[in-house]
């Protein structure tokens, strides 16, 4: 029995080196998988009848058989041969399906699954791949510049960990970059890892920019081979500082030159369009043949009005390339003359001018006490009400801020002119005597009874307007009495008198003074009295003889006027009575 076994074994094993060596077995099978995960192979094979064992085994390079898996078909056992780089990595399946856990690029083998009967041996080759996905490309060694029209190395697009190997590619602005000689340079390269045979991969580009790169977004990509097939993975966009030489200066004026006044600062600033833009330069001032040199801007503090003029600024490095503007400093004069403070006499003249001398056309306004005027004054005759507070003031619309005013006070003064006016109460029983006084300063009034000097104090006044007011007693005489009113300024005391019949007389009264705007409407009404007084001088001739006759039964009557003026304040509900029966 014994001979029997040993002779079916070196049968089997004849088999396993014929089959190894003579059969092809079944067609090639390609299994992909990626770095890492686990390799599944099924076996492929139908499992015969009268099965001993199956077992699997890889290839070398040179085409010699590793043993790694046997399983009995009897005994259901497993066995892993001794081969180091698959220590627990493997596990044979009751169906002779073989895994391989963390799959390696190693791995990449053909394996080959045995199932042995007493009399033959079946094979199923089975060929490995192991991908791996490389990881994101990025641009490196990235250049802090690009010069226009140099051909300047941009950077190096790196990816590492990837198998098989794949390409790099450049792309600006979405499109791919062709090497072109002179413009585009691409060197590729790649290297292996010699512990995990992964492929590092790098891409550096030589570009040359022109001023259309600015801003202009480059990237690269990489494009490998997976367990599904080709896949590209893109690197993050770079943006490139493009270096370009100064093709033009402007030169700018702050503020606006449109608006510099005097005693404005005045800031110039060249600007040269190159990147990056120049950092000094040339100013030339109006009537300066020679540049001062400076950083991009220049100051010019407190500027007159001969400041106006062209001014220009150039590179230090290249004076023809130059720029220019006009400044024009704004200014404005006035002068009021006279102006201050000013003190005419009533009734003078007084010319007022107001010149203005400015950059540009400038409105002029006039205000008096506050109101805009709407013409400049002008005094040939000077009133009180003219007097107060004049200010020319000027503007140009154009500069804000540019603004001129001079102030004019003007004090009229008049010595005190007196009128003094009676009116007999309709009721006979009390006579109203105003005093009206015109003068500035304000003149002050004293009544005074003629003959006994006695004071009246109890007077009523109105108020002060435009150099006028009146003072006004009521008083009821029972005999004839002469009132004086004395006004008193700074420049001259006036005295007026003003003789007053006893009540019991009739008299003519006068007409109370009226104001300037009203003297108009009067003389209008003047020519329609002088028919009426005509009529009435005949009457005045029989009414002066009963008058002659009435003055001689008068001398009996009282003589104590402070009696006959009575009570002022009794006089003045009398008036206020007489007034109600007027209404």
């Amino acid at each position: 029995m014994a001979s029997k076994a040993a002779s079916s074994c070196r049968l089997v094993f004849c088999l396993l080196i014929s089959a190894a060596v003579l059969r092809p077995g079944l067609g090639w099978y390609t299994v992909n998988s990626a770095y890492g995960d686990t390799i599944v192979m099924p076996c492929r094979l139908s499992v015969p009848q009268n099965l001993m064992f199956g077992k699997w085994k890889y290839e070398k390079p040179d085409g010699s058989p590793v043993f790694i898996a046997f399983r009995s078909s009897t005994k259901k056992s497993v066995q892993y041969d001794d081969v180091p780089e698959y220590k627990d990595r493997l596990n044979l399946s009751e169906n002779y399906t073989l895994s391989i856990s963390n799959a390696k690029i190693s791995d990449e083998k053909r394996f080959v699954c045995m199932l042995v009967t007493e009399d033959n041996v079946f094979e199923a080759p089975t060929v490995v791949k192991v991908f791996k996905q490389p990881s994101k490309p990025e641009i490196v060694s990235k250049a802090p510049f690009l010069e226009t029209e140099k051909l300047k190395k941009l950077g190096e697009c790196i990816s590492k960990d990837s198998y098989p190997d794949g390409n790099i590619t450049w792309y600006r602005n979405g499109k791919v970059l062709q090497p072109l000689e002179g413009a585009v340079v691409i060197i590729f390269k790649k290297q292996m890892d010699p512990v995990t045979q992964l492929y590092i991969m790098t891409s550096s580009l030589e570009y040359k920019t022109t001023k259309a790169d600015i801003q202009m977004p480059f990237t690269c990509s990489v494009t490998y081979y997976g367990p599904s097939g080709q896949k590209t993975v893109y690197s993050e966009q770079a943006v490139f500082d493009i270096y370009y030489p100064t093709e033009q200066v402007t030169i700018q004026v702050l503020p606006s030159k449109n608006a510099i006044k005097e005693g404005d600062n005045i800031t110039l600033k060249c600007l040269g369009n190159g990147n990056p833009p120049p950092e000094e330069f040339l100013f030339y001032l109006p009537g300066q043949p020679e540049g001062i040199r400076s950083s991009n801007t220049y100051t010019l503090a407190d500027v007159r009005r001969n400041a106006t003029g062209d001014y220009k600024c150039s590179l230090i490095d290249k004076k023809s390339m130059i720029a220019s503007t006009a400044i024009t400093v704004h200014y404005l004069d006035l002068s009021l003359i006279p102006s201050g403070e000013v003190t005419k006499q009533i009734g003078d003249a007084l010319p007022v001018s107001c010149t203005i001398s400015a950059s540009r056309n400038a409105t002029v306004v006039w205000m008096k006490d506050n109101i805009r005027l709407r013409s400049s004054p002008s005094f040939s005759s000077l009133h009180y009400q003219d007097a107060g507070n004049y200010v020319c003031e000027t503007a140009l619309q154009e500069v804000e801020g540019l603004k001129k005013r001079e102030s004019l006070t003007l004090i009229v003064e008049g010595k005190p002119q007196i009128k003094m006016t009676k009116k007999t109460d309709p009721s006979g029983l009390s006579k109203t005597i105003i005093c009206h006084v015109e003068g500035f300063p304000k003149p002050a009034i004293q009544w005074t009874i003629t003959g006994s000097g006695s004071v009246i104090n109890q007077t009523e006044e109105s108020p002060y307007i435009n150099g006028r007011y009146y003072s006004k007693i009521i008083i009821s005489p029972e005999e004839n009495v002469t009132l004086t009113c004395t006004a008193e300024n700074q420049l001259e005391r006036t005295v007026n008198s003003l003789n007053v019949s006893a009540i019991s007389i009739p008299e003519h009264d006068e007409a109370d003074e009226i104001s300037d705007e009203n003297k108009e409407k009067v003389n209008d009404q003047a020519k329609l009295i002088v028919g009426i007084v005509v009529g009435l001088l005949l009457a005045a001739l029989v009414a002066g003889v009963v008058y002659w006759l009435y003055m001689k039964k008068s001398k009996t009557a009282s003589k104590h006027v402070n009696k006959d003026l009575g009570n002022l304040e009794e006089n003045k509900k009398l008036e206020e009575n007489n007034h109600k029966t007027e209404a």
